[in-house]
């Protein structure tokens, strides 16, 4: 079993940064590939970044050269950081584990960028 926790997010103007953080707990944090998805109102949950356990990386293209996902694996917390964030970058952000059948997810913290 895998708790997540995820904060930082907030209201920013168009072209601002935020970093959100995604703490787990309750299991070996190391060996889980760990994603980002976000959910805008009327829309489907789409992934936005990916990290693996080994620390391959993958990106949505919407996202690609302005985030930045990362892992610290002693403080068992993985890292989204978005810079140069769009209006169209307003969703709710969740934080996810996989290992093999198993997947978490976090409640989700709202990022809203003001244009």
């Amino acid at each position: 079993q895998v708790q997540l926790v995820e904060s930082g997010g907030g209201l920013v103007q168009s072209g601002e940064s935020l970093r959100l953080s995604c703490a787990a707990s309750g299991s070996i944090f190391s060996i889980y590939a760990m994603d980002w998805y976000r959910q805008a109102p009327g829309k489907q949950r789409e992934l936005v970044a990916q990290i693996s356990s080994g620390g391959r990386l993958n990106y949505a293209d919407s996202v690609k050269g302005r985030f930045t996902i990362s892992r610290d694996n002693a403080k068992n917390t993985v890292y989204l950081q978005m810079n140069s964030l769009k209006p169209e970058d307003t969703a709710v952000y969740y934080c996810n584990a996989k290992l093999v059948a198993r997947e978490y997810w976090g409640q989700g913290t709202q990022v809203t960028v003001a244009s």
